[in-house]
């Protein structure tokens, strides 16, 4: 479904990535790990059109979107969580995901119309699956941090995406929060035929979930397989897995 190759980034003269590849297949759960500055979070905003490479491809479902602009790459079935929670805090949890669903629509004009009747049953579903369905009403700001996190998650899904990229999904949240939000992460995964790609720093949480992990260190792509075969990789263990 995507395909990452030889890409390049710098700022000025700092190469941030330099060289990454990347595949991810329909249906899989893929993590990408490296150590803070590794280029993770460049790499997704490449993906996702936040940022043009310097060289190199992107390809998706065989269309190369190098080039595009997010919200193209968001209309071809690509959505994105950030590592801080990127949602209204005004509106309610209801409305956050229903303004995804309009936008997804092109119908976000419509959003203040005698309403916002739009797209009532397709929002409460999804945030059915997420498990907010009982705080629709709630304003989103109120949230904790890890509702927070998960409402992103539900306004992604909005987006009706093929591909769901999540930025640190679980950061700041304590062990228990973790826990669930992979677990919804990974029924999302399995009920829904996502394919999902993710960073995350909780090792035991990449091991634990991903089919796929991609290894990063200074910009470049150091391995990715499965989570085995990355887990005896020497390179990787002096990198980044010692003391694991």
């Amino acid at each position: 479904m995507l395909r990452v190759e030889q890409l390049h980034k710098s700022f000025d003269d700092f190469k941030a990535v330099k060289g990454a590849q990347l595949m991810v297949d329909r249906g899989q759960l893929v993590a990408v790990i490296g150590p803070n500055g590794a280029g993770k979070t460049t790499l997704f905003n490449l993906i996702t059109g936040q940022l043009q490479p310097d060289d190199g491809r992107i390809l998706f479902n065989e269309q190369d979107i190098s080039k595009l602009p997010p919200h193209e790459i968001c209309r071809k079935g690509i959505a994105r969580s950030f590592q801080i929670a990127n949602i209204f805090p005004r509106l309610s949890v209801f409305r956050n995901v229903q303004v995804s669903i309009l936008s997804q629509q092109k119908l976000s004009d419509k959003l203040f119309h005698p309403a916002s009747q739009i797209a009532v049953k397709q929002t409460n579903r999804i945030l059915d699956s997420v498990g907010l369905l009982d705080k629709k009403m709630d304003i989103a700001g109120s949230l904790s941090h890890g509702d927070k996190r998960t409402l992103e998650i539900a306004i992604a899904l909005g987006n009706e995406p093929d591909l769901l990229i999540l930025d640190e999904p679980t950061a700041g949240m304590s062990p228990e929060e973790t826990t669930a939000t992979m677990a919804l992460i990974k029924r999302l995964a399995d009920e829904q035929g996502l394919t999902i790609l993710f960073c995350e720093h909780d090792m035991n949480v990449v091991f634990g979930v991903a089919q796929s992990i991609m290894v990063m260190q200074q910009g470049r792509t150091i391995v990715q397989g499965q989570p085995e075969k990355v887990r005896q990789n020497s390179e990787v263990q002096k990198a980044y897995l010692r003391g694991e």
